[in-house]
């Protein structure tokens, strides 16, 4: 399924932030949102969710306007992982990810294939071993993985994850990745807000780079990563070694 921002714009406390944005998330991609903080990232990745609606433009979904969508619906057709999940209650790590559920379990319960989805979630993030452990209990890391795991449990052909890296060490980082990276292989139409330009040049298949609410590029990693771009979307030089993308130096005021 093809999920389609077209001339979106929305302001917020009276402030542009998004201005005239085209965005597609594409069945078998995995498409990286990147660019500075405050470009309009992660409004963007909750405006292509259907949580907060644009003051122009559309949002389409397969070319039907994902307002025309019902609720219980949507919630089988995309998945959403925020920048800053919480969990509110005492679950066990197998009753969190089995949230993800809820959507199937209102449209055509199914124990078992709820179980199977629930325990490859948790296999896939690497938090099996944590499944019966209360949430509360977990580190930082462990639960931003099972959040994950949560996202994935839905199993809806599109899903859209704010920084599902951030706050990860390099080894969970890596998995998480290669997880997107083979969800999207699979068919899934996969977007994933990322700060880091080198892990967003190795995994993506395209990169969206957001410059003050607009699109800057469009594009394949080696097309977008341009140093024009990035001196204009974050006002650094970088240096390139083996294949990295190292952030280096500010530019020099105007």
């Amino acid at each position: 399924m093809r999920l389609q921002a077209e001339s979106v714009s929305l302001r917020l406390g009276g402030r542009p932030v998004l201005l005239g944005v085209d965005a597609a998330v594409r069945p078998g991609e995995l498409l990286g949102v990147i660019g500075a903080n405050g470009a309009g990232k992660s409004t963007l990745v909750r405006v292509l969710a259907g949580l907060r609606q644009p003051d122009e433009g559309k949002v389409t979904l397969d070319g039907a306007p994902l307002t025309a969508i019902k609720p219980a619906r949507l919630a089988l057709l995309r998945a959403y992982l925020p920048q800053e999940p919480a969990a509110h209650w005492a679950l066990t790590a197998a009753e969190l990810v089995g949230l993800g559920r809820l959507p199937h379990r209102r449209a055509a319960p199914d124990p078992a294939r709820d179980a199977d989805a629930i325990t490859t979630a948790l296999r896939r993030t690497g938090t099996l071993d944590h499944a019966e452990r209360r949430i509360d209990t977990l580190s930082g890391g462990e639960r931003a993985r099972v959040m994950l795991a949560r996202a994935l449990a839905v199993e809806a052909p599109i899903l859209l994850a704010d920084e599902p890296i951030a706050g990860l060490d390099p080894l969970q980082q890596i998995r998480t990745m290669q997880v997107l990276r083979d969800l999207a292989a699979s068919g899934t139409a996969v977007a994933a807000v990322l700060h880091d330009l080198t892990v967003a040049a190795r995994f993506c298949d395209r990169l969206l780079l957001l410059h003050a609410g607009a699109v800057l590029a469009d594009g394949a990693p080696d097309t977008v990563l341009t140093d024009t771009n990035l001196a204009v979307a974050y006002g650094i030089t970088v240096r390139r070694e083996a294949g990295l993308i190292v952030p280096w130096e500010p530019l020099p005021p105007a």
